[in-house]
């Protein structure tokens, strides 16, 4: 793809805001990106890439909503088409029509319009809110079918309605990432017959790097799939994912750099097979009374309890435990949770000590819970 054509398609999104030779996708409905003339005397790690170059590295994609922080990666036409190019081997697809329900700044619904656009395939953007309530579009004969990306909760969401549920089998791909996918929710999908791609990646490496192919999916396979070919994944010593390949960002604005390898806060293996398995974050590590829980661990049981519709899980500081884990979850109304009933199966540690029920459950655009609030909210009361 060359840069006319990308910065086509940045402009037709409406969030593309400029601030000297570089450019931002940004959230209408947060503040301004303000001065950026930081980015005219960059640091350099000193892999080649000069201080203030705008032609690598130019356009700044958000990431880090969730943890409160946001930072900006740089990617252009070269990083996003290392990313198109892989996954178009990966999937055997010529050409991507994408139906879209995720928003242009955040790299999935970035990514969509860029494959769509470098492969000659139709963008037909949809409001989630309005497929949630069942208003979905018609799905034109392709001859490399559909595809569309869903985050774990609005799978959850769509699999409670047969007509929804019908729509989706219309498919040739479901890709389904940004978070963990707990069991129950994957067997309600295979047992619908949803061509689901479980995958990897993140803003970094301009979205997926590791994806399951459908096929395995229905078949029973659970992990995170292989490396697609533009990505090389590795583990190393402390068990974190590492990734290289031409998708990757150039730094953070406004550092720059050239990177070879990207060191991920997430924790993973790699089977005999080459399969990438996702166990979760370095970050959002729990350790109460010497013990360590990972969170995606703890809520993927209590989503698959079938006692809780969501739940984050957080640990917050205690005197006697050093940490406690807390587990967040929505009020609905004529529901009740059997908390008793929803942490069989997890360990005395992994249990959570403290429960808050909310009313209004703080979620963002891109369909992920926002962690940052959920932490403020309890350091507030």
């Amino acid at each position: 793809m060359e840069r006319a054509e990308l910065m086509a398609v940045l402009r037709a999104t409406g969030c593309l805001e400029r601030r000297g030779g570089y450019f931002f996708l940004r959230d209408p409905q947060s503040k301004p990106i303000g001065n950026v003339e930081a980015v005219g005397a960059m640091r350099v790690d000193g892999s080649g890439l000069a201080s203030g170059d705008v032609n690598l590295g130019w356009l700044g994609v958000a990431t880090g909503g969730t943890s409160g922080q946001v930072k900006w990666a740089r990617h252009d036409e070269q990083t996003l088409t290392a990313a198109v190019r892989g996954f178009g081997a990966h999937f055997q697809m010529e050409r991507v029509n994408a139906v879209d329900v995720l928003p242009p700044f955040h790299v999935s619904g970035l990514m969509a319009r860029v494959r769509c656009a470098a492969t000659g395939g139709d963008h037909l953007p949809w409001a989630w809110k309005q497929l949630e309530a069942g208003d979905v579009p018609g799905l034109p004969a392709a001859a490399d079918g559909w595809v569309i990306s869903l985050v774990p909760t609005q799978l959850q969401r769509l699999l409670r309605w047969p007509a929804l549920v019908a729509w989706l089998r219309g498919f040739r791909l479901i890709l389904l990432g940004g978070g963990p996918v707990w069991p129950t929710l994957a067997e309600a999908a295979a047992r619908a017959e949803l061509r689901i791609a479980l995958s990897y990646g993140m803003t970094e490496t301009a979205a997926m790097v590791t994806a399951l192919l459908p096929e395995a999916f229905l078949a029973g396979e659970r992990s995170n799939g292989r490396a697609l070919p533009h990505a090389a994944v590795r583990v190393d010593e402390d068990g974190l994912l590492r990734v290289a390949g031409a998708s990757l960002f150039r730094g953070y604005f406004p550092e720059a750099w050239v990177a070879r390898e990207f060191v991920t806060e997430d924790f993973g293996q790699i089977d005999a097979r080459g399969q990438v398995w996702v166990h979760g974050r370095r970050d959002t590590v729990i350790i109460t009374g010497g013990k360590k829980v990972l969170p995606a661990e703890v809520e993927a049981a209590l989503l698959a309890s079938g006692e809780l519709s969501d739940v984050v899980v957080l640990g917050v500081r205690d005197v006697e435990w050093g940490e406690v884990v807390v587990a967040f979850y929505p009020i609905e109304p004529g529901r009740e949770p059997d908390l008793g009933r929803a942490v069989v199966g997890l360990a005395a540690y992994q249990r959570p000590k403290r429960w808050q029920g909310l009313a209004v459950w703080p979620r963002n655009v891109h369909g992920k819970v926002n962690r940052a609030a959920l932490r403020e909210q309890w350091e507030g009361t």
